[in-house]
């Protein structure tokens, strides 16, 4: 569900393990791991907390990297749609997936030169609302920043990309972007992490599996068939399993 890299010690070996297996597993991009592609192209720097300068110095680092930027922003396979963050309440299942395409179109560009233009337009918090006529890097970064980025928004869709915090610290007039009504992606379960101080929500609609393991929490995963939770401490190896 993203963030596959800094959000621990050892990223540069879970990287090169995914890519190892990669015919084997969906990987969805987080805002760390287009953090690193940022970095990796000098249109970003290292913060102090980052676990990145393994991979920038890796002899197989563009290789990685390469890697990394060819994988999905946003995954649908039956009933289930697999983001990092979540996507607007006012978007259907159809749309959200056309608009990731259009960013996924500029990621996976065979020219560099054109990659890199993105990549010098990508950050920023501008716009914070959807409008259908956007346009250019205004509309990319807008997607990009919804599907890696959202936690809260206003009954209108206005975005508040700052707000960290849980759910009862809410500014007053937004909500969890999942508790709009009427949200027009309610036919699928989205899954997704990004919001630690949200922590394990499970329900028909959403499976929200972030549980802070980077804040010393833990690792939680699911198994959808019969939707059991896995727990690993991230303080030891021993693995717990709890029955949702």
């Amino acid at each position: 569900m993203g963030d596959i890299v800094n959000r621990g010690p050892d990223s540069l070996l879970l990287l090169r393990f995914l890519k190892t297996i990669s015919d084997s597993v969906v990987v969805v991009l987080g805002n760390h791991d287009l953090h690193l592609l940022m970095i990796g192209e000098n249109f970003a720097r290292l913060n102090h907390d980052d676990t990145l300068q393994d991979i920038l110095t890796a002899p197989d680092r563009e290789e990685l990297l390469h890697w990394l930027r060819y994988q999905k922003l946003l995954h649908v396979d039956r009933n289930y749609l697999m983001v990092h963050a979540g996507i607007l309440p006012t978007w259907s299942v159809v749309q959200a997936v056309e608009f990731a395409q259009e960013v996924e179109t500029v990621l996976h560009e065979k020219s560099k030169q054109r990659f890199r233009e993105f990549c010098s337009h990508m950050y920023g918090n501008q716009p914070s609302h959807w409008d259908s006529n956007l346009e250019g890097y205004d509309r990319l970064r807008f997607i990009i920043n919804v599907m890696t980025r959202m936690r809260i928004c206003t009954l209108e869709g206005r975005i508040n990309f700052s707000y960290k915090g849980g759910i009862k610290d809410i500014p007053i007039g937004y909500l969890p972007w999942f508790e709009i009504p009427n949200l027009a992606s309610r036919q699928v379960t989205v899954i997704c992490g990004h919001w630690s101080a949200l922590g394990l929500r499970v329900t028909n609609n959403l499976i929200a599996l972030d549980t802070g393991c980077t804040w010393g929490g833990s690792l939680t995963a699911i198994r959808l068939e019969d939707r059991k939770i896995f727990h690993v401490p991230c303080a030891g190896l021993k693995e717990t399993v709890h029955q949702q």
